[in-house]
């Protein structure tokens, strides 16, 4: 069943430019070393300088192997601690775990 991880957080105004090459290079290292996909997501309404990861993952054992992986390399650490430290506002991180419906049947409803 797909897992989505869905992460919002406040980028600080000082450091837009640094966040969002930031966040383009934690997409790319999670693409090319994980095959991992991560979509960056832009406000359309809302606060400006609210932004949003959404990760998808095969299921829930892929999303924390990978999660246990990313963080046992010391690139990745560098990457993402950075982007912690310096280019969002403390504390704005907000993390959603969803996993998607499975999708019944016609068949099995009209034989009921």
């Amino acid at each position: 069943m797909t897992v989505f991880v869905y992460q919002t957080f406040i980028i600080k105004q000082d450091k837009f430019k640094e966040a969002i090459d930031n966040l383009n290079e934690i997409k790319m290292f999670c693409k090319e070393n994980y095959g991992q996909q991560i979509e960056i997501l832009t406000p359309i309404t809302g606060e400006d300088h609210t932004y949003a990861m959404l990760s998808t993952y095969e299921g829930l054992a892929e999303m924390e192997l990978q999660g246990k992986k990313m963080f046992e390399e010391e690139e990745y650490q560098k990457i993402i601690g950075k982007f912690f430290l310096e280019n969002i506002v403390q504390g704005s991180m907000y993390t959603k775990i969803y996993r998607s419906m499975k999708e019944k049947s016609r068949k099995k409803d009209e034989e009921k």
